[in-house]
């Protein structure tokens, strides 16, 4: 999202902002369940805690009617933002407060819909939030163009004399940056009205995948029938038992395929949408209008694609290395995901989690820790799983909501203390962001959003590393974390590429088709993974599972943000004078610069591809020494 406060309220409803039962002690662990909980049957321990949103549904309606009254008196500054620098910040106060209050009123009724999607009233709020920000943002949709109408050297001297609208200045020079892409007062009218049309494609794709759908049941290890479910796919895809996971593959896209040809129209639907923008406002490609929000060059993706795809060696010895430790000739698409030492492969509480988080992330500083300790302590996460609750984990907070909330899933295994790491991660960003910055920069670019978070990451499997002598469990934590690199870099490339696909194929006037679909993903599947893997025809169909598709591209900022931690977190743990103090300094810098340079201050440039490949290799070096480890220990 870019800096502008207005016209953050107009990109909020586009993007559709996705953008993861009994009381147990701190020894206790919870199996994963046969059959998910109401949320009622959860203790609220495990809980997000949202009255310091709102206490009450009355309070939320009544901000609701301010916020409307707010968008009549944005409207009497129509025509006047250029009489003086007075006049300009009586408007952007007005214009903060009526962020202020949007922000609060879609995240709470965000976060109500998402524990639990089933209950009509917590959609009822969403739809009304939603079409809340369409109207402000029809309502705001003159700003940017009678703003870029106002004279540079007015606008400077404004700068010069009066230094609350000094502040601004990065806000306006990024105003400046992206005016031949602003259009008259109408158009600009017309673009923000068509928000609810444009978010209908991503309402329908996460009303089916999060309420609708259902995958059926299948048979465990034990002979129990256990019911499929979003959070179940991944614990049973690391299944020993090699049938199991067969099976539950299957039933999982069983659902998923009786939802296809609607989900193939949904997710056209999305890219046209990027493509009547692209086009409405002048840029040559999807990518370019996505990427130039960050201020970022199309190269840099092209680059980061190229490079990758000089790098799948590694990933290729990898699956080879897992077909020999499996013992199987020809991987599925089902083998790709089971630990290589699944007896290691134990459950792990919450608390237990959070404990070796806390451990393992000191070296970032007493002061991170303090806050991670304030975070884990004050009722900003929704633990664990619950009938109708979204899907996967995120963070979601903003300078209006006081602090950050976090959604997860949690089901004890190894990878998700891994996503609390992470989740956690993005949440002491904007904590570090909304206390140190102004409201017009207290957001952070969407293009840093993931490097909080995997730096945690990274920290802290080094920390597990470090501390493990055991060869058996030191190859299950290198197992783990070339599974972290390959997931977080290699597959969201592989994403990237299928994105360019569709977008070049919509850009071109091809039809987004079920079977082109498939053949796109299929193809980009067996590339990355290399000989050593088998897919599955209905395989070429996972594209129907990624929501971040809707998000028109997103998935290549976790490649970026990876590499970025990745040299983070070295520096960081070789001690490297002056390197944490810029990290923290990079966590507060918000949006007061564009995200690139703020990197580049911070001491990792990623106009260089040096981190990508530093990335790969490190990622190497890992492989290898599996295989070392695997041969030293009789595994092969």
């Amino acid at each position: 999202m870019r800096n502008h406060n207005w016209r953050k309220l107009m990109v909020i409803t586009l993007s559709a902002v996705a953008a993861w039962a009994f009381l147990v002690t701190p020894s206790e662990t919870i199996a994963a369940d046969k059959s998910a909980k109401d949320r009622s049957e959860i203790d609220d321990s495990y809980k997000w805690d949202l009255t310091g949103l709102y206490e009450t549904a009355d309070q939320w309606e009544s901000e609701f009617a301010a916020t409307e009254k707010l968008i009549d008196e944005i409207s009497d500054f129509k025509g006047r933002l250029h009489q003086s620098a007075d006049t300009f910040l009586e408007f952007q106060e007005k214009s903060e407060k009526l962020g202020w209050y949007s922000e609060r009123i879609l995240i709470f009724a965000g976060l109500k819909y998402h524990e639990d999607t089933n209950v009509s009233e917590n959609a009822a709020l969403w739809e009304r939030a939603r079409s809340l920000m369409t109207r402000i943002s029809a309502a705001v949709s003159w700003v940017q163009p009678e703003m870029v109408s106002i004279p540079h050297e007015t606008i400077e001297d404004w700068i010069a004399k009066n230094e609350k609208v000094a502040v601004y200045r990065h806000w306006f020079d990024d105003m400046w940056r992206t005016q031949e892409y602003t259009l008259s007062e109408k158009e600009e009218r017309v673009l923000a009205l068509a928000g609810d049309l444009a978010g209908a494609p991503t309402s329908i794709f996460e009303a089916m995948t999060n309420a609708d759908l259902k995958f059926g049941t299948f048979v465990d290890s034990e002979g129990d029938e256990v019911e499929m479910t979003q959070a179940r796919y991944g614990t049973y895809m690391q299944d020993p038992d090699r049938d199991v996971r067969d099976r539950a593959w299957q039933v999982y896209y069983d659902g998923y395929e009786r939802y296809i040809n609607a989900n193939a129209a949904a997710l056209a639907g999305a890219v046209k949408r990027d493509l009547f923008y692209t086009r409405a406002r002048g840029y040559e490609s999807c990518a370019e209008r996505a990427l130039d929000a960050d201020n970022v060059t199309v190269d840099l993706l092209d680059n980061l694609i190229a490079t990758i795809n000089e790098n799948h060696a590694p990933i290729h010895k990898y699956n080879r290395i897992r077909s020999s430790v499996l013992g199987i000739d020809t991987l599925r698409h089902w083998d790709l995901y089971t630990p290589l030492t699944p007896e290691l492969n134990v459950e792990i509480s919450y608390e237990d989690a959070v404990k070796t988080i806390l451990e393992g992330l000191e070296p970032l500083g007493d002061e991170y820790v303090k806050n991670l300790e304030m975070a884990f302590s004050s009722n900003w996460i929704d633990v664990y799983e619950n009938k109708g609750k979204r899907s996967g984990a995120y963070s979601w907070g903003g300078y209006a909501t006081g602090n950050p909330y976090v959604l997860l899933n949690y089901e004890n295994k190894h990878e998700d203390m891994s996503t609390v790491a992470h989740e956690i991660g993005h949440a002491l960003h904007t904590w570090y962001t909304i206390n140190n910055q102004p409201q017009v920069y207290a957001d952070y670019s969407i293009f840093v959003a993931e490097v909080a978070s995997t730096t945690n990451e990274a920290i802290l499997m080094n920390y597990l590393l470090e501390k493990e002598k055991d060869p058996m469990k030191r190859m299950f934590l290198i197992n783990s974390y070339i599974r972290q690199i390959e997931g977080t870099m290699y597959t969201q490339v592989e994403f990237a590429e299928f994105e360019r696909g569709i977008h070049d194929m919509a850009e071109s006037g091809d039809p987004l088709t079920v079977d082109s679909m498939n053949d796109l993903y299929s193809g980009l599947l067996t590339k990355y993974a290399g000989p050593a893997v088998k897919y599955d025809e209905r395989s070429g169909m996972g594209w129907s599972r990624i929501g971040h598709f809707h998000r028109n591209f997103y998935v290549y900022k976790y490649a970026t943000s990876y590499a970025a931690a990745t040299a983070f977190a070295k520096k960081i743990l070789d001690g490297e004078p002056g390197v944490r103090e810029k990290y923290l300094e990079f966590l507060k810098s918000g949006s007061s610069d564009y995200p690139v340079e703020l990197l580049k201050e911070a001491g990792v440039d990623l106009s260089s591809p040096e981190p990508i490949q530093a990335t790969c290799d490190l990622l190497a070096e890992l492989v290898d020494e599996l295989e070392r480890l695997i041969k030293e220990n009789g595994r092969s």
